[in-house]
């Protein structure tokens, strides 16, 4: 059961690692490319559109599961050892730096009435939004592939694979 434990573990880090990697490498370019009000339409309506269950399911479980996992394996070195920083740098890095960071500036984001709005005021809220989401989305991507190969070390040195 550990071992199941451990690769559920794995699966979830990795899926919300590869949602936060391929928005930094793909998602944000294209959406660079947009004029100032598509932006902003396009950033509104993907920021509700992630709340999902599905989005839930890795991005909390990740943040459950890696705790978990953590405790179950106290006292197994290395794999204890690996699970605590790849706890530390998913809670700090990705679940935090998106609760302290992103969330709060795809609220403001949310509450940004386009249609009554002047081009200049869409200019403004694209230019306080865009270069700072990017970033902190960047060092979400970070954290998230720290993540994730130091659960994949986890999986190796695990004795009961």
């Amino acid at each position: 059961m550990t071992t199941l434990l451990l690769l559920i573990t794995a699966v979830l880090t990795a899926l919300i690692g590869g949602l936060f990697y391929a928005y930094s490498c793909s998602v944000v370019l294209g959406l660079g490319k947009l004029s100032d009000t598509e932006y902003i339409k396009a950033m509104q309506s993907i920021n509700r559109e992630i709340l999902n269950p599905v989005f839930f399911m890795s991005f909390i479980g990740t943040a459950v599961l890696l705790p978990v996992s953590t405790f179950v394996f106290r006292g197994q070195q290395p794999v204890f050892i690996f699970l605590l920083l790849a706890t530390l740098a998913y809670l700090i890095g990705v679940f935090g730096v998106t609760a302290v960071g992103n969330v709060p500036m795809n609220d403001m984001l949310d509450r940004f009435d386009i249609s009554g709005s002047t081009a200049d005021a869409i200019r403004q809220m694209r230019e306080s939004f865009e270069n700072k989401w990017n970033f902190l989305n960047n060092i979400r991507s970070l954290f998230s592939v720290v993540s994730i190969a130091l659960v994949v070390c986890a999986c190796i040195w695990n004795r009961e694979v």
